[in-house]
């Protein structure tokens, strides 16, 4: 599909999605916050993940990152747009996380300034909830222009990247860092709720910490386990 035609579908997508959601815009914007857990959610200065803002998710471990991805999607309480070259989410297992598929709009995107340019309408779309772009790399101008949308249209913003060596400089107001931990089923047979070292390696208002979380499946909530460590605890790549 060329980039009149992509242009014209999303509009068209997005009319809809306005005149359905007005009611659901206006409570998301009044909530302010898209809630984790308690232990983290008292460790960041607004009391959750701020909305109407970009934030940062490094995958240490793609399936993990995603999960956890899905988990703050599923909870911006409207539509949301997936967003990479070729996009890859599984609608049917994100379910697992809390993420509807009929709020999920996947769209491909091949170059990045196609997904750079999809994520800003996105973003500046009043009725949309949260937008994910996956790609490998980001400047700064492009960031702030992502921020700046959110800002504008009220939608939760992630960038899912890959965690490479140097991250390099950040426009958004946190960056994570999600790995995979062995499952809570302890055995093959039996692999119970997702567990993931999850860690924060920036936020405007806060400092690094690092937490092991278990997505609890039959009630969708996400749990710390063992309390809440000083910093990341292993050998880092800086961030």
């Amino acid at each position: 599909m060329d980039r009149p035609a992509l242009l014209a579908a999303l509009r068209a997508r997005v009319g809809r999605l306005e005149r359905a959601g007005a009611a659901a815009a206006l409570a998301r914007s009044q909530a302010g916050v898209v809630h984790l857990s308690e232990d983290i959610d008292a460790h960041l200065p607004q009391g959750g993940l701020a909305r109407a803002g970009l934030h940062e998710v490094l995958a240490a471990e793609p399936g993990a990152a995603a999960g956890f991805a899905a988990v703050i999607l599923g909870r911006t309480g409207g539509p949301v747009l997936w967003i990479g070259p070729d996009p890859d989410a599984w609608p049917s297992g994100l379910v697992r996380y809390g993420l509807s598929p009929a709020e999920l709009v996947l769209v491909r995107a091949p170059r990045p300034a196609d997904g750079l340019w999809a994520m800003e309408e996105a973003l500046r779309c009043a009725a949309v909830g949260g937008a994910l772009l996956a790609l490998s790399d980001i400047d700064l101008t492009a960031a702030r222009r992502l921020q700046l949308a959110a800002e504008a249209g009220g939608a939760l913003g992630l960038l899912l990247r890959p965690d490479t060596e140097e991250a390099g400089p950040s426009a958004a107001l946190t960056r994570w860092r999600v790995d995979a931990l062995a499952g809570s089923g302890g055995s093959a047979h039996s692999l119970g709720d997702p567990r993931w070292q999850l860690d924060l390696l920036r936020g405007r208002g806060s400092t690094p910490r690092s937490w092991t979380v278990a997505w609890r499946t039959t009630t969708d909530r996400l749990e710390t386990e063992g309390g809440t460590l000083a910093a990341p605890t292993r050998n880092r790549r800086r961030a």
